[in-house]
């Protein structure tokens, strides 16, 4: 009984819902009434005194009927077009809800999309700025010394070298249709103008028969604008697609400074050196040192002084290293771990040194080597000849070394960052537990000398024992291998005895392997820097190679999408799985002709989203242990 009464009370306090524009009518109602009586009050005490009652109240009477009828036909009107309002917005509802055609939806959604386009493009483009501000501020190619004292060098290095007259009195418009042909682009002040003769550069007759013998005949676009500007004693940053030439850029004329120093002044045991080539890898520094001495060594037979050369990397014993500083060095090639030791232990010294080449520079000053640098540059102790050279050059990197270098030349062959073009790339997805069954028949592809690259050394060595239980003839180097092992491997693979080299990062940068014609990536790099490195290997000095990379769910999507858009600007096929991958964010790669990320370099990502960025900054100890960062040649002394 207890809940039945006390539903029905709950009956009886219930209040039906009213509508809003019903109780809008019935305020409106309310609101006439008390107007209503106002009115007529105001009339009753407006009445005439002297009137006689019965007179005023026929009056008041009349006039109260007359007033209530008026303000009546008022209300019902008010009334009336509220309802009347109320009717036409809901038929204006109901035609704006009336299905309109695909086309005007589509024209609605695509104009709705272009304003919410340019909200995120103006929000990307603010926190690009920021970004860019954080990290410009840093000169990393100023020593601290330079630095501290306010030391700014003004104008570039005086060499005897000139451009022959022949080629300078053909004038400025010979010059752009020279560079326009073999689409080299410059940039900077009083660039000297390209050559196309290896004769025209004044290289002694030992140089011009040491290079026929290599087989090479002509310059390189790279040569033609580069070595006028190494030679005329320029600060240049130099960036053409790999296999294109670089490393003769800049040691043909640190061989002619050399010798020229050598002939005017004997070098003294102990003095020196005159040149410095830093480089990232041992291998690389390996490879550098043996071109010298190639050229050198044709110099000695044709009369010349001999010029001395140092290699100083890991892994070597001191001996042999300070042997060649007690005659007295004209060039050391060095890594920057070993180089710092020397230094630091005043085995060397950089008195009389006033060259200076970074090889892959933007790997030694953006991973890891800046701190490196800035030593080794304070060591020096007058201005410097600075060059920078690499296949990738990300558009950061170039504008914090402009600030440090003296008027330099920007000389670009082809798009930083860009692969060669007569590299077929394949991109396979191949689960992670099938990649190693798989290399099999990826090594049909092509006939030997093949490259495998695997991010990790436990790869390598997995890869390696695979191959040589299937009875395939392969070596293996990472940077857990002491340098013997190292040279002895890529010596073999270099003369033929071995046909496949399985390698991490270390043999990805600047090394020439002659006639490579297959480059198989185990895995997809972290960052596409070094995809595109890796790749160079082959397809160099114009002669067609081919790649295929192994993709999986474990690759990282922002790479992915580097690598798309790497293939698409190298008109390549695209596989499926690349083109479904999500393409959300092709529509903020490109920014007002701004094209990918100014950090790294890649076509598929904003530097916003820049893993490797965002890897630098937080130096994660995970990817320092399971990187191959050893290749330097820093850590074993």
């Amino acid at each position: 009984m207890v809940n039945s009464d006390k539903d029905l009370s709950e009956e009886d306090d219930y209040v039906p819902y009213i509508p809003v524009k019903y109780r809008k009518i019935e305020k409106m109602k309310k609101l006439k009434n008390s107007i209503l009586a106002a009115k007529i009050k105001c009339e009753a005490e407006n009445l005439s005194s002297n009137e006689e009652e019965s007179i005023e109240n026929d009056n008041f009477l009349s006039r109260d009927m007359e007033i209530k009828e008026k303000t009546n036909t008022d209300i019902n009107k008010e009334i009336n077009n509220m309802l009347l309002q109320e009717e036409q917005d809901t038929l204006l509802d109901f035609y704006e809800r009336k299905p309109v055609s695909l086309l005007d939806q589509h024209s609605e959604l695509k104009k709705k999309a272009e304003e919410q386009k340019e909200t995120a493009k103006e929000k990307q483009l603010k926190e690009e700025e920021k970004i860019l501000q954080s990290i410009a501020g840093r000169k990393a190619l100023l020593s601290v010394g330079e630095l501290a004292r306010g030391i700014q060098y003004t104008e570039p290095i005086k060499t005897s070298w000139t451009v022959p007259k022949c080629i300078s009195n053909m004038g400025e418009g010979r010059h752009e249709r020279v560079r326009k042909k073999y689409q080299i682009l410059v940039d900077g002040v009083d660039i000297p103008p390209p050559i196309k003769r290896f004769e025209d550069m004044k290289f002694p007759d030992a140089i011009l028969k040491a290079l026929k013998s290599k087989g090479i005949k002509d310059p390189t676009p790279i040569q033609m604008q580069g070595m006028p500007a190494v030679l005329s004693g320029r600060d240049i940053i130099g960036i053409a697609f790999t296999g294109s030439g670089k490393t003769l850029v800049f040691t043909l004329p640190i061989l002619i400074f050399a010798l020229e120093q050598e002939i005017k002044l004997p070098f003294e045991p102990y003095e020196g050196p005159y040149g410095l080539i830093v480089c990232p890898s041992r291998e690389l520094a390996r490879q550098t040192y043996q071109i010298l001495n190639y050229y050198a060594g044709y110099l000695k037979e044709d009369g010349y002084p001999e010029i001395r050369i140092g290699l100083f990397i890991g892994g070597m014993p001191f001996k042999e290293q300070l042997a060649v500083i007690h005659k007295g060095v004209h060039i050391v090639v060095a890594t920057p771990g070993r180089l710092m030791m020397m230094l630091g232990e005043k085995m060397v010294n950089l008195e009389v040194c006033r060259y200076l080449c970074l090889d892959e520079a933007d790997r030694m000053v953006d991973m890891g080597f800046e701190e490196d640098v800035r030593t080794i540059i304070s060591f020096f102790r007058g201005q410097r000849q600075t060059l920078l050279f690499s296949a990738t050059m990300p558009l950061k990197i170039q504008n914090f070394a402009k600030s440090a270098l003296v008027l330099p030349i920007l000389i670009n062959v082809g798009r930083a960052g860009a692969a060669a073009l007569n590299v077929k790339q394949d991109v396979e997805y191949v689960k992670p537990e099938a990649r190693v069954v798989c290399l099999l028949d990826t090594l049909q592809k092509s006939p030997p000398p093949v490259l495998i690259f695997a991010e990790r050394k436990q790869d390598v060595d997995a890869i390696h024992e695979y191959l040589l239980l299937k009875g395939v003839e392969a070596v293996a180097i990472h940077g857990g291998k002491d340098q013997e092992e190292r040279t002895r491997a890529v010596d073999s693979f270099v003369s033929g005895e071995k046909d496949v080299l399985v390698a991490t990062d270390v043999a990805s940068k600047g090394l020439d392997f002659p006639n490579i014609q297959h480059v198989v990536n185990f895995d997809m790099p972290d960052d596409i820097e070094n995809y595109v490195h890796r790749i160079g290997r082959t397809g160099r000095s114009g002669k067609a190679g081919m790649s295929t990379t192994y993709i999986n769910k474990s690759s990282d999507d922002s790479v992915l999408m580097d690598l798309k858009h790497l293939l698409l600007e190298a008109k390549q096929d695209v596989p499926p799985i690349l083109i479904t991958l999500t393409a959300d964010k092709d529509q903020l790669v490109e920014i007002d002709g701004d094209r990918g990320c100014a950090y790294c370099g890649g076509l598929g990502h904003r530097i916003t989203d820049c893993p490797k960025l965002e890897a630098m900054q937080t130096k994660q100890a995970s990817n320092i242990g399971r990187k191959d960062y050893l290749a330097h040649g820093g850590a074993d002394y």
